[in-house]
């Protein structure tokens, strides 16, 4: 195989239609509101084919107009697919001008599909002495595999690729010969075509008949061998059979030439690829696309830019162009790059700027006096690593006019730095001059370790931009090169990569680190000033000055705060938990009759449904794998034991590893506490996410999930843990928003409003309601907010699917004004692209007029939900600013800790406790008025179980 020419052939849409629905959950939409996954799907599985196999022949095919003789054939003939969604429709052009660019044949027959043109060219090939690969994850093109045809699937999740020859088709459908593959499609018939296949024959049944006849025409000449019912719909669907196998039949004979120099890789045209790829927004594939076609002495390099995460560093490419080979070979470099990206992408090389270091002594009293003198100063702080807590100062840089800045270093010395920090004091605490940032939340916490605060109005422009476009990335370099057409200067070309040779910024040149740091405040300058305006335009300038800017206040208080931990505890929940698991793999094993790892999916799978065949169609993976994902399992559990105890395993070995190990290793050694980071540009809704750890996201359904709750406690014993949780504020929201009187007297009354629901929906006093009924009930009133169907409420439930149906239905004739609600929401959301929370945060559904129901279907589940979990977030957050202003203002001991959703932690010291409980309930209460009144819970204890 390996000493002949080989061709790739692409199946397009199979991939661009893979690329898009793998982005589904989360879209890559860019500046101008275009949905570029389907591009950018396509073009990463394109270029990781090239990488790996470096073919010498390739070609990229595509359907047009569809198949016009198999609609002659069979008019219903894929007559019940989806429309193509819009994204899609939009992608197609770009990836054939790209294609284009790179010089790759596009190969399309208008009347035929994509297979029957990769099967007539990978026939022609064939006899030319070619081994050829298509490249498709449809199982169709099976039946064209040969000695030198082979099909080269992607696998899902991007697990690599597998290659299909004889063997593997012969194993997966159970045939000798893969042409076999044509009467298997044909018995089973394909829902998504639209081929009726033979009444029911499923997968079993096909393969089965054609072990014993050979084929369709087989079957048919030995019905009289059938049974039963079985006997009849064959004898009664000889016709349709026949006509399911013909429209199974990839053609062979389409009217394409294989010229094997038309298909030829060669040299791209690196610069007309990059400027589709800048108009798309693609940074990252630009870079990946540079590194696939140059040489490695061309190669440049990126590193994660200044996000919330990853707080200081920054990303772009230094990759240059010339003359690329895509086999590696010499190369004659040109100056391509310079000349064409010149007018392309400013630089710093190619941008006028004036960027100073200021020397110590007169110089920086100097430049100090010209500061105060500023009304609004952008600033940007050098550290010598990423944790603001453990991060010393390596210089600050400024800037207030457009192209300009200075940068003041710091010495090593700690006692020198202060003293250096303490002249640009009366600075930072200004009230009147504003400071200027990006991820300020970083800044303010380096400085607060110098004992400095930063006082006066700020701006952040990455919350600035999260709020006009918050489905986009926020980190600069994006922002940069998206609304300033710039790209900045890579950190990697200061310290190098990540890695034991990674330098610190100290040991960086000052004339590098004044390039570098001056231009972070240069170009977040030049956003500001851009942002400014699009505040006002997308009508968040309220929430970005009355929620969004104060709170990041908040949060770096409650970040450099932390919360105590008690180790001692976890090691013994530790011991706890590996006796648990133990004793479960003991009954696991016991009860499968042999031992395996029971983490592994693969041997699971086979433990459960070949071994012990506990259910007679077990659901596979698309690898063909069965599935033991956690849906699967669930739904099974109820019957099976050995699931029960799975699942609690699985469980306890994920608390263990996450939490009761990790939390120990991320106990900050400055001040023994554990220090989450919040981020506010995260989740499209508001919500606030926790990362490092993730404090959020701790298991509170289970009984040792709980247990970790107990070791976070006060910071000594003259203080005491405080939790205030509002009670079910997203139904008091719904209830108000949707104006549903019966669901706003129930809480006006405080009364249990799930017993109250039940009461209703099943016409029975509320003393009358069965733990039951209330728990049906409460999993409906919460399950309306995310859109449950009745096929979920069933799962979620014991209820069969035409009870949850009835129960749905009664539910909303019972509130229907909460169903007029939800209908008003979705219309507004078709009608203006958005929905918005009480305090106008905006949620954008760029798909809520998609044609495709799946798409579409979410975008309308996400125009109800958004407002709910959005407005609940929004109000929390008015709650959080309200009491850290009123504890900061009374001087109080105690401090606010951890945000957890609806939930509030604080450190209370216990003399406060009456008051400070007091001050909490009555700010969380009246953070907003709603016709429903907010409600909040509140308790105290030795640690956070205790107080939650």
């Amino acid at each position: 195989m390996s000493d002949k020419k080989r061709l790739f052939l692409v199946d397009a849409y199979a991939l661009i239609f893979r690329g898009y629905y793998a982005f589904i959950k989360n879209p890559r939409i860019n500046s101008q509101g275009i949905d570029t996954s389907a591009i950018m799907g396509f073009m990463n599985s394109l270029l990781d084919v090239i990488k790996r196999e470096r073919p010498d022949h390739l070609a990229v095919c595509f359907d047009k107009g569809g198949s016009a003789d198999r609609v002659e054939m069979f008019e219903a003939y894929k007559a019940n697919r989806d429309e193509t969604p819009e994204a899609i429709k939009v992608a197609v052009p770009y990836i054939q001008n790209i294609l284009k660019a790179m010089h790759i044949p596009i190969m399309v027959k208008e009347g035929f599909e994509a297979d029957d043109v990769i099967g007539t060219l990978s026939k022609k090939a064939e006899k030319q002495g070619y081994t050829t690969f298509m490249v498709t994850p449809d199982k169709d093109f099976a039946q064209l595999v040969s000695e030198n045809i082979f099909m080269y699937r992607p696998k899902s999740f991007g697990g690599g690729y597998e290659t299909w020859g004889i063997p593997e088709v012969q194993k997966k459908f159970e045939v000798e010969n893969p042409l076999q593959v044509i009467d298997y499609l044909g018995m089973m018939g394909d829902a998504s075509d639209n081929i009726p296949g033979l009444p029911g024959v499923g997968d079993k049944t096909a393969k089965k008949f054609i072990k014993a006849y050979g084929s369709m025409e087989g079957l048919f000449e030995n019905i009289h061998e059938l049974k039963g019912k079985m006997k009849e719909k064959v004898e009664a669907n000889q016709e349709l059979g026949l006509l399911s196998k013909k429209l199974a039949t990839i053609m062979l004979d389409v009217p394409v030439e294989f010229d094997e120099k038309d298909f030829e890789m060669c040299d791209p045209d690196i610069e007309a690829v990059k400027a589709i790829f800048q108009e798309l927004e693609f940074r990252r594939l630009t870079d990946n696309f540079v590194k696939t076609f140059a040489s490695e002495a061309d190669n440049g390099s990126a590193e994660a830019k200044k996000t919330e995460t990853e707080v200081k560093p920054k990303t772009t490419s230094t990759a240059g162009a010339g003359q690329f080979s895509l086999f590696g070979g010499d190369v004659n470099s040109t100056d391509t790059e310079t000349s064409s990206e010149s007018h392309t992408r400013k630089t710093a090389e190619n941008t006028s700027h004036f960027y100073q270091s200021v020397a110590s002594g007169m110089a920086t009293k100097l430049f100090i006096k010209n500061l105060m003198n500023q009304t609004s100063v952008c600033f940007d702080t050098e550290t010598t690593g990423l944790n603001p807590l453990t991060a010393q100062l390596v210089g600050i840089a400024f800037s207030w006019e457009v192209g300009k800045g200075f940068y003041l270093p710091f010495p090593k010395d700690k006692t020198e730095t202060q003293e250096l920090i303490e002249q640009l004091r009366p600075f930072f605490e200004s009230e009147t001059i504003e400071k200027i940032g990006q991820n300020l939340k970083y800044d303010i916490k380096v400085l607060a370790k110098y004992n400095i605060s930063v006082k006066g109005k700020l701006f952040d422009t990455m919350l600035a931009h999260y709020l006009i476009n918050p489905d986009m990335r926020h980190n600069m370099d994006v922002l940069a090169e998206t609304y300033l057409n710039y790209t900045p200067i890579s950190i990697t070309e200061l310290i190098g990569k990540k890695g034991k040779n990674q330098l610190s910024m100290r040991d960086v040149p000052l004339e590098k680190q004044t390039e570098y740091a001056v231009e972070d405040a240069d170009i977040t300058l030049q956003l500001k000033e851009h942002f400014q305006n699009e505040l006002g335009e997308a009508n968040t300038q309220t929430l970005f000055d009355d929620i969004e800017i104060p709170l990041l206040r908040v949060l770096a208080a409650m970040e450099l705060e932390g919360i105590n931990l008690d180790k001692d505890f976890l090691a013994s929940l530790a011991e706890q938990l590996n006796n648990d698991i133990a004793s479960l793999e003991k009954s696991i094993y016991e009860a499968a009759g042999e031992e395996f790892n029971i983490a592994s999916p693969k041997q699971l799978g086979i433990i459960l449904f070949e071994k012990m065949k506990l259910v007679d169609k077990p659901k596979k993976t698309k690898t063909g794998q069965y599935s033991t994902a956690e849906d699967v399992l669930s739904y099974l559990a109820k019957d099976h034991e050995i699931i029960r105890k799975i699942i609690d395993f699985r469980g306890l070995s994920k608390l263990k590893s996450t939490y009761v190990d990790a939390l120990p290793l991320q106990v900050e050694e400055a001040t023994g506490r554990v220090h989450t980071d919040y981020m506010q540009t995260v989740a499209a809704t508001g919500r606030l996410s926790s990362n490092n750890p993730n404090l959020q996201n701790i298991p509170i359904r289970t009984e040792r999930g709980r247990q970790v709750r107990k070791a976070f406690i006060p910071r000594s014993e003259d203080y005491t843990l405080l939790a205030a949780d509002y009670s079910q504020i997203e139904l008091r929201i719904i209830a108000a928003l949707s104006e549903e009187e019966t669901m706003i007297e129930a809480f006006k009354n405080g009364e249990d409003i799930h017993a109250s629901t039940a009461a209703k929906v099943f016409n029975v006093a509320i003393d009358d309601v069965t733990r039951e009924q209330r728990s049906n009930a409460k999993t409906v009133n919460f399950g309306i907010i995310y859109g449950v169907s009745a096929f979920g409420l069933s799962n979620q439930t014991d209820l069969s699917r035409s009870e949850a149906k009835e129960l749905i239905d009664t539910y909303y004739e019972t509130y229907p004004k909460l169903k007029n609600y939800i209908s008003k929401q979705v219309d507004f959301a078709r009608d203006h692209g958005y929905v918005q929370t009480v305090l106008g945060r905006r949620r954008y559904l760029k798909d809520i007029n998609s044609r495709n129901g799946v798409v579409r279907g979410a975008a309308e589940r996400n125009a109800v939900n958004a407002p709910i979990q959005g407005s609940a977030a929004d109000i929390i957050k008015l709650a959080m600013i309200a009491i850290y202003n009123k504890l900061e203002a009374g001087n109080y001991k105690t401090k606010m800790l951890l945000q957890v959703h609806d939930e509030l932690v604080f450190d209370v010291y216990k003399p406060e406790l009456e008051e400070v409980s007091n001050l909490i309930k009555t700010e969380m209460e009246n953070a907003y008025k709603l016709t429903v009144p907010l409600d909040v819970e509140l308790d105290t204890g030795n640690n956070w179980l205790e107080a939650h």
